[in-house]
Protein backbone atom coordinates (compact mmCIF):
# COMPACT_ATOMS: atom_id res chain seq x y z
CA UNK A 1 0.00 0.00 0.00
CA UNK A 2 1.05 3.33 -0.77
CA UNK A 3 1.47 5.89 1.87
CA UNK A 4 -1.24 8.77 2.39
CA UNK A 5 0.19 11.85 3.22
CA UNK A 6 -1.61 13.06 6.19
CA UNK A 7 -2.24 16.96 6.74
CA UNK A 8 -3.47 18.89 10.06
CA UNK A 9 -5.76 21.65 8.56
CA UNK A 10 -5.50 24.92 11.15
CA UNK A 11 -7.80 27.79 10.70
CA UNK A 12 -7.43 31.31 12.39
CA UNK A 13 -11.09 31.76 12.32
CA UNK A 14 -10.82 34.99 13.26
CA UNK A 15 -8.50 36.33 10.30
CA UNK A 16 -10.27 34.26 7.60
CA UNK A 17 -13.94 33.88 5.50
CA UNK A 18 -15.41 30.65 5.84
CA UNK A 19 -16.89 31.13 2.26
CA UNK A 20 -13.45 29.82 1.17
CA UNK A 21 -13.39 26.82 2.72
CA UNK A 22 -14.44 24.73 0.53
CA UNK A 23 -11.78 25.25 -1.44
CA UNK A 24 -8.62 25.64 0.63
CA UNK A 25 -9.91 21.79 1.44
CA UNK A 26 -9.76 20.60 -2.08
CA UNK A 27 -6.73 22.12 -2.67
CA UNK A 28 -5.32 20.41 0.37
CA UNK A 29 -6.72 17.33 -1.36
CA UNK A 30 -4.22 17.45 -3.63
CA UNK A 31 -1.98 16.84 -1.35
CA UNK A 32 -3.07 14.39 1.07
CA UNK A 33 -5.48 13.37 3.35
CA UNK A 34 -6.86 15.68 5.81
CA UNK A 35 -7.06 13.84 8.85
CA UNK A 36 -7.05 16.89 11.38
CA UNK A 37 -9.76 19.60 10.73
CA UNK A 38 -9.69 22.49 13.57
CA UNK A 39 -10.66 26.06 13.51
CA UNK A 40 -9.69 28.51 16.47
CA UNK A 41 -11.66 31.44 17.49
CA UNK A 42 -14.43 33.02 20.02
CA UNK A 43 -17.51 31.24 19.26
CA UNK A 44 -19.92 33.29 21.18
CA UNK A 45 -18.48 36.50 19.28
CA UNK A 46 -20.97 37.17 16.00
CA UNK A 47 -17.84 37.74 13.78
CA UNK A 48 -17.60 33.94 13.59
CA UNK A 49 -21.69 32.79 12.50
CA UNK A 50 -20.34 32.06 9.31
CA UNK A 51 -18.13 29.70 10.48
CA UNK A 52 -20.60 28.20 12.39
CA UNK A 53 -22.47 27.22 9.76
CA UNK A 54 -20.36 25.42 7.82
CA UNK A 55 -18.49 23.14 10.91
CA UNK A 56 -20.78 20.36 10.84
CA UNK A 57 -20.97 20.05 7.02
CA UNK A 58 -16.86 19.74 6.66
CA UNK A 59 -16.40 18.07 9.58
CA UNK A 60 -14.28 20.90 10.86
CA UNK A 61 -13.79 20.60 15.05
CA UNK A 62 -14.31 24.14 16.57
CA UNK A 63 -11.61 25.56 19.21
CA UNK A 64 -12.93 27.82 21.58
CA UNK A 65 -10.99 30.53 22.98
CA UNK A 66 -11.60 33.63 24.76
CA UNK A 67 -10.08 36.82 24.43
CA UNK A 68 -9.17 37.27 28.26
CA UNK A 69 -6.72 40.47 27.43
CA UNK A 70 -8.66 43.01 25.17
CA UNK A 71 -6.44 43.68 21.72
CA UNK A 72 -4.83 40.84 22.19
CA UNK A 73 -5.31 37.81 19.84
CA UNK A 74 -5.26 34.77 22.16
CA UNK A 75 -6.21 32.39 19.11
CA UNK A 76 -2.85 32.99 17.41
CA UNK A 77 -1.21 31.34 20.78
CA UNK A 78 -3.74 28.56 20.84
CA UNK A 79 -2.94 27.83 17.35
CA UNK A 80 0.20 27.54 17.85
CA UNK A 81 0.74 25.67 20.95
CA UNK A 82 -1.28 22.59 19.62
CA UNK A 83 0.14 22.97 15.87
CA UNK A 84 3.24 21.74 18.42
CA UNK A 85 1.99 19.87 19.69
CA UNK A 86 0.69 17.77 16.82
CA UNK A 87 4.34 18.15 14.95
CA UNK A 88 5.77 15.74 18.39
CA UNK A 89 2.88 14.09 18.80
CA UNK A 90 1.01 12.67 15.22
CA UNK A 91 3.16 10.76 12.42
CA UNK A 92 2.01 13.91 10.04
CA UNK A 93 3.27 15.05 6.52
CA UNK A 94 2.26 18.24 6.71
CA UNK A 95 0.06 21.11 7.73
CA UNK A 96 -2.54 24.26 6.16
CA UNK A 97 -2.55 27.04 7.66
CA UNK A 98 -5.24 29.22 6.90
CA UNK A 99 -4.82 32.88 8.21
CA UNK A 100 -3.43 36.63 7.12
CA UNK A 101 -1.67 37.32 10.73
CA UNK A 102 1.81 37.27 10.24
CA UNK A 103 2.09 35.92 13.99
CA UNK A 104 2.59 32.50 12.56
CA UNK A 105 5.58 33.40 10.61
CA UNK A 106 8.13 31.68 13.11
CA UNK A 107 5.74 28.77 13.01
CA UNK A 108 5.77 27.88 10.01
CA UNK A 109 9.66 28.21 9.96
CA UNK A 110 9.58 25.85 12.85
CA UNK A 111 7.73 23.44 11.00
CA UNK A 112 9.72 23.21 7.81
CA UNK A 113 12.74 22.88 10.13
CA UNK A 114 11.53 19.25 10.82
CA UNK A 115 10.76 18.61 7.27
CA UNK A 116 7.35 19.13 6.78
CA UNK A 117 5.27 21.25 4.30
CA UNK A 118 2.98 24.31 5.06
CA UNK A 119 0.02 25.40 2.85
CA UNK A 120 -0.70 28.53 3.78
CA UNK A 121 -4.38 30.60 2.66
CA UNK A 122 -5.02 34.20 3.68
CA UNK A 123 -6.00 37.22 2.34
CA UNK A 124 -4.08 39.72 -0.28
CA UNK A 125 -3.40 41.61 2.74
CA UNK A 126 -1.19 38.63 4.33
CA UNK A 127 2.51 40.20 5.09
CA UNK A 128 5.20 38.78 2.88
CA UNK A 129 6.96 37.40 5.26
CA UNK A 130 4.72 34.63 6.51
CA UNK A 131 3.66 33.90 2.13
CA UNK A 132 7.34 33.44 1.79
CA UNK A 133 7.65 31.26 4.75
CA UNK A 134 5.40 28.81 3.34
CA UNK A 135 6.12 25.78 1.16
CA UNK A 136 3.31 26.73 -0.90
CA UNK A 137 0.85 29.95 -0.90
CA UNK A 138 -2.33 31.04 -1.81
CA UNK A 139 -4.28 34.09 -1.35
CA UNK A 140 -7.89 33.00 -1.09
CA UNK A 141 -9.27 35.66 -3.53
CA UNK A 142 -7.64 33.51 -6.25
CA UNK A 143 -10.31 30.58 -5.36
CA UNK A 144 -13.27 30.45 -6.83
CA UNK A 145 -15.40 33.38 -6.30
CA UNK A 146 -16.43 36.45 -3.53
CA UNK A 147 -16.57 34.72 -0.23
CA UNK A 148 -20.32 35.59 0.11
CA UNK A 149 -21.37 33.47 2.64
CA UNK A 150 -19.19 35.76 5.22
CA UNK A 151 -21.03 39.05 4.02
CA UNK A 152 -22.94 40.25 7.55
CA UNK A 153 -26.05 41.58 7.59
CA UNK A 154 -25.40 45.48 8.26
CA UNK A 155 -25.99 49.04 7.33
CA UNK A 156 -24.67 50.35 4.61
CA UNK A 157 -22.53 52.64 6.41
CA UNK A 158 -21.31 50.07 7.94
CA UNK A 159 -20.36 47.27 5.13
CA UNK A 160 -17.17 48.80 3.99
CA UNK A 161 -15.56 48.15 7.80
CA UNK A 162 -16.95 44.61 8.08
CA UNK A 163 -17.05 43.18 4.76
CA UNK A 164 -14.11 40.97 4.08
CA UNK A 165 -11.72 41.78 1.78
CA UNK A 166 -12.20 38.73 -0.07
CA UNK A 167 -15.60 39.50 -0.38
CA UNK A 168 -14.86 42.61 -1.89
CA UNK A 169 -11.74 41.56 -4.19
CA UNK A 170 -11.99 39.77 -7.41
CA UNK A 171 -9.39 37.76 -8.78
CA UNK A 172 -7.95 39.36 -11.70
CA UNK A 173 -5.32 38.47 -14.09
CA UNK A 174 -2.28 40.71 -14.08
CA UNK A 175 -1.65 42.14 -17.57
CA UNK A 176 2.16 41.50 -19.44
CA UNK A 177 3.30 44.80 -18.23
CA UNK A 178 2.37 44.66 -14.88
CA UNK A 179 4.05 41.18 -14.82
CA UNK A 180 7.18 42.51 -16.52
CA UNK A 181 7.52 45.17 -13.89
CA UNK A 182 7.40 42.50 -10.89
CA UNK A 183 11.17 42.16 -10.80
CA UNK A 184 11.21 39.40 -8.39
CA UNK A 185 8.81 37.32 -10.30
CA UNK A 186 11.27 37.90 -13.63
CA UNK A 187 14.01 36.65 -11.39
CA UNK A 188 12.47 33.44 -10.19
CA UNK A 189 11.30 32.48 -13.64
CA UNK A 190 14.30 32.81 -15.65
CA UNK A 191 17.05 31.56 -12.83
CA UNK A 192 14.29 28.52 -12.10
CA UNK A 193 14.85 27.85 -16.71
CA UNK A 194 18.55 29.30 -16.76
CA UNK A 195 19.00 26.10 -13.46
CA UNK A 196 17.17 23.04 -15.57
CA UNK A 197 17.69 24.28 -19.40
CA UNK A 198 20.05 22.59 -21.91
CA UNK A 199 22.59 23.61 -24.21
CA UNK A 200 20.29 25.31 -26.46
CA UNK A 201 18.16 26.91 -23.36
CA UNK A 202 15.09 25.24 -23.37
CA UNK A 203 13.89 23.70 -19.83
CA UNK A 204 11.34 21.07 -19.23
CA UNK A 205 8.01 23.02 -17.69
CA UNK A 206 7.61 20.90 -15.20
CA UNK A 207 11.43 20.52 -13.94
CA UNK A 208 11.34 24.39 -13.86
CA UNK A 209 8.03 23.84 -11.39
CA UNK A 210 9.63 21.96 -9.26
CA UNK A 211 12.86 23.89 -9.08
CA UNK A 212 10.52 26.85 -8.28
CA UNK A 213 9.34 24.91 -5.71
CA UNK A 214 11.78 23.80 -3.65
CA UNK A 215 12.79 27.91 -3.23
CA UNK A 216 9.88 29.81 -3.03
CA UNK A 217 6.22 29.58 -1.53
CA UNK A 218 5.12 29.99 -5.57
CA UNK A 219 1.81 29.39 -7.06
CA UNK A 220 0.82 30.66 -10.41
CA UNK A 221 -2.88 31.13 -9.35
CA UNK A 222 -2.38 34.29 -7.62
CA UNK A 223 -0.99 36.17 -10.57
CA UNK A 224 -4.31 35.23 -11.92
CA UNK A 225 -3.40 32.24 -14.03
CA UNK A 226 -4.25 28.64 -13.69
CA UNK A 227 -0.96 27.11 -15.18
CA UNK A 228 2.16 28.10 -15.32
CA UNK A 229 2.30 27.40 -18.76
CA UNK A 230 0.11 29.98 -19.28
CA UNK A 231 2.28 32.14 -16.97
CA UNK A 232 4.96 32.02 -19.05
CA UNK A 233 2.88 32.71 -22.36
CA UNK A 234 1.77 35.83 -20.56
CA UNK A 235 4.81 37.31 -19.63
CA UNK A 236 6.25 37.08 -22.89
CA UNK A 237 9.65 37.03 -21.81
CA UNK A 238 9.86 33.30 -22.63
CA UNK A 239 9.61 31.15 -25.69
CA UNK A 240 7.17 28.06 -24.79
CA UNK A 241 6.90 25.10 -27.40
CA UNK A 242 4.20 21.73 -26.78
CA UNK A 243 6.30 18.94 -28.17
CA UNK A 244 5.69 15.58 -27.78
CA UNK A 245 7.78 14.93 -24.48
CA UNK A 246 5.89 17.58 -22.59
CA UNK A 247 5.59 21.49 -22.52
CA UNK A 248 9.46 23.54 -22.94
CA UNK A 249 10.18 26.79 -22.22
CA UNK A 250 13.36 29.16 -22.88
CA UNK A 251 14.26 32.68 -22.22
CA UNK A 252 14.28 34.86 -25.38
CA UNK A 253 17.49 36.39 -24.42
CA UNK A 254 19.19 33.24 -25.05
CA UNK A 255 18.47 33.41 -28.50
CA UNK A 256 20.00 36.98 -29.32
CA UNK A 257 23.25 36.48 -27.53
CA UNK A 258 25.97 35.67 -30.02
CA UNK A 259 28.10 32.61 -29.97
CA UNK A 260 30.64 32.54 -28.44
CA UNK A 261 33.96 30.99 -30.34
CA UNK A 262 37.00 29.68 -28.82
CA UNK A 263 40.72 30.93 -29.62
CA UNK A 264 42.61 29.28 -32.06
Amino acid sequence: MTHEHRIALLIDADNSPAGKIDEVLDELAKYGVINIRRAYGDWKSRHLNAWEEVLHEYAIQPVQQFAYTKGKNATDSAMIIDAMDLLYTKQLDGFGIVSSDSDFTPLVMRIRANGLKVFGFGEKKTPEPFVKACSVFLYLENLGGPAESDIIAVTETEKDSVMPTAAKTAATKLSAKELKSDTRLVSLLRRAVEAKADDEGWAGLGAVGQHISQKDSFDSRNYGYAKLKDLFHAIGLFEVQSRDKGVFVRDKRSTQRPLTTSAP
